[in-house]
């Protein structure tokens, strides 16, 4: 399987932004769809962003549209969540996937692959 590991969370206040990095352990990471999801405490995960393997189409959940860009570079197998804007309701712990094998039609996916998470808190 392919590791994991985000980076880049931390404490900011509303408005400010934070850069996420999901770093992969093996080149076969930059052939895969990848995404973003989070989880706040209490809540269900949810889908927050995705990316296809060329980095040419990007998707992205309503709640985050217009202040939350993904990005891939398969040159150093990562994927990035750039967040501006940062609101209170973003505080979560924010984690990347990436999906193997045979997939269709557009993202999210039931993705194999998972980070440990990193954690984001906004303040007000």
């Amino acid at each position: 399987q392919v590791q994991l590991v985000e980076s880049g969370g931390g404490l900011v206040q509303a408005g400010g932004s934070l850069r996420l990095s999901c770093a992969a352990s093996r080149r076969t990471f930059s052939t895969y769809p990848a995404a973003w999801f989070r989880q706040a405490p209490g809540k269900e995960r949810e889908f927050v962003a995705a990316i296809t393997w060329s980095g040419g189409s990007t998707y992205y959940a309503d709640s985050v549209k217009g202040r939350f860009t993904i990005s891939r570079d398969n040159a150093k197998n990562t994927v990035d969540l750039q967040m501006n804007s940062l609101k209170p309701e973003d505080t979560a712990v924010y984690y990347c996937a990436a999906k193997s094998g045979i997939y269709t039609g557009p993202p999210p996916y039931n993705y194999e692959h998972w980070g440990q998470g990193t954690q984001v808190t906004v303040s007000s």
